[in-house]
């Protein structure tokens, strides 16, 4: 698990909710608290869905992509007022945790559910943290700092500065 301070909150913001920076991830939870407090849980709802969509893939995942709710989030953050907070507990897309993984063949992530990333601001900061879900507990840590890696190194070639806590 890693934590990391955001350095340019303006910077961030554009990247998160006005670009396609973040759209590698699923949304799992989002509370942002403005003049009301909104919680959003990204859990599809297949039942909303028809046989012939799911079909065709239209919920193919878990979690809602971020790429089709970051405008609903956007619009709720967007005004005169800085929000007092905000929460988006995210999770990298299946694929890409996966490719990320087997690039690092030489140990079994089989019990590896999700990679994890919980934005959180607190109305002066934001903090990002890291996080490994398992299906069963493992000892090894190998995961956790691959994925610790990764972000940075993504966050970095997204010119997004930081500094880990």
């Amino acid at each position: 698990m890693l934590a990391l301070q955001i350095s340019s909150m303006k910077l961030f913001m554009n990247q998160l909710l006005a670009t396609d920076a973040f759209d590698l991830f699923l949304l799992q939870e989002a509370v942002i608290t403005t003049a009301n407090t909104y919680t959003i849980d990204g859990r599809m709802n297949r039942d909303f869905f028809s046989k012939e969509e799911l079909e065709n893939g239209s919920c193919p995942y878990e979690f809602q992509p971020w790429s089709e709710i970051r405008g609903l989030c956007f619009h709720l953050i967007k005004g005169k007022h800085t929000p007092l907070f905000f929460k988006f507990i995210l999770q990298l897309n299946p694929q890409k945790a996966a490719a990320l993984l087997k690039d690092h063949a030489d140990a079994d992530f089989s019990a590896i559910k999700s990679l994890v990333l919980s934005i959180r601001y607190d109305g002066s900061k934001a903090i990002l943290t890291t996080a490994t879900a398992q299906h069963t507990f493992v000892l090894s840590r190998e995961a956790d700092l691959i994925w610790d890696k990764a972000l940075c190194a993504y966050l970095a070639y997204r010119e997004i500065p930081f500094e880990i806590l």
